[in-house]
């Protein structure tokens, strides 16, 4: 899989802290790729730099092995020496135009987004070498690895699927903007969120949680299959 796929194939993205209670990164990160998902971010606010990039060439070489992408947080001068081919920003982090400056050429940008009018400033970024390549609509249910950031429900999930729909309906040539739904997302209310118009997810708790990662990947990914048909024909 490359940095391309994000605009094509990836589907279920995986944020994972470092796992320092468990001491168990490098296996977590091979059965959550083993189970499907196309895409880990590592994101760690409590690793010093060197740390992070050492858990980075583990999450490197995993991807490498299944054929998948992975991810830094934040952190642009991260993305830049360890050659992520994603890396996400949230609304208060450096902008976007910066991050460009400081990254590889054909590394993938995406942006958190909470609100209908910063999903609408993700779609209009969208345009040229300096633009996004990928936006995240949540949260969709509060979660406690984003304390303090409210819920938004599947209202904006709603929205997001309208307005990229829209968007794309105007542009002429180009690829539709991916975006991913994200927020207390787990497989007893995906559907809820594939129905509302999503049809990609970023999920934490559902696998990291799991005393089967691979297993619960694999169950993630069987809901967004069975997802495909009615999307289709909506």
């Amino acid at each position: 899989m490359t940095a391309h796929d994000v605009h094509t194939t990836a589907r279920l993205y995986l944020c994972t802290d470092a796992r320092k209670d468990r001491g168990d990164f490098a296996d977590f990160v091979d059965a959550a790729f083993a189970g499907g998902v196309d895409i880990i971010q590592l994101r760690d606010k409590g690793i010093e730099a060197a740390e992070e990039l050492e858990l980075l060439d583990v999450l490197r070489q995993a991807a490498h092995r299944h054929g998948r992408l992975w991810a830094v947080n934040d952190r642009a001068d991260i993305a830049s020496l360890s050659g992520a081919p994603v890396f996400h920003i949230g609304q208060k982090d450096l902008p976007l135009r910066s991050a460009r400056k400081l990254l590889h050429a054909a590394t993938v940008i995406g942006l958190s987004t909470h609100t209908t009018e910063q999903v609408d400033a993700a779609i209009a970024a969208t345009h040229g070498r300096t633009g996004l390549d990928y936006f995240c609509a949540g949260p969709v249910w509060a979660t406690p690895t984003k304390p303090g950031r409210a819920a938004v429900g599947l209202d904006l999930v709603r929205y997001a699927a309208e307005a990229v729909r829209k968007a794309d309906e105007e542009r002429v040539g180009g690829l539709l903007l991916p975006w991913f739904a994200i927020g207390g997302i787990d497989l007893s209310n995906v559907e809820q969120v594939l129905a509302a118009g999503a049809s990609r997810i970023v999920v934490v708790r559902a696998i990291t949680e799991s005393p089967d990662p691979e297993g619960a990947a694999a169950e993630l990914l069987t809901a967004l299959d069975a997802a495909e048909p009615a999307a289709a024909a909506s």
